[in-house]
């Protein structure tokens, strides 16, 4: 279960990326919203972590929920603030996903 709770974790830290991404674009009210849905994002997500490391090792724990964070977040670069999808950009984030996933097999 504490699996779970690390990748949400690490959603919600992608989350807090984007609220800052909008942040910078935007003014009065709106921008503030954008501030209240940062906190609250990098609160569950620091949270969350805490929760996860309970049964989960911080040296497996930390590096995943980082890594769901850096590639959910180039994603929502990609997809949402028109950034460039180079070949080395995807190349690298396909290396990063590629050793989350052996740092979970080797948990």
């Amino acid at each position: 279960m504490n699996w779970v709770i690390l990748i949400i974790a690490g959603l919600f830290e992608t989350g807090f990326a984007f609220c800052l991404g909008k942040m910078k674009d935007t003014v009065g009210t709106e921008h503030w919203l954008w501030c209240a849905g940062f906190l609250i994002s990098l609160t569950l997500s620091m949270v969350l972590l805490a929760k996860a490391v309970h049964t989960i090792p911080i040296g497996t724990a930390y590096p995943v929920w980082t890594g769901i964070g850096a590639v959910g977040t180039v994603v929502v670069g990609i997809l949402v603030f028109k950034e460039p999808a180079t070949f080395w950009r995807l190349f690298f984030i396909a290396t990063l996903i590629a050793s989350v996933v052996g740092l979970k097999m080797a948990h």
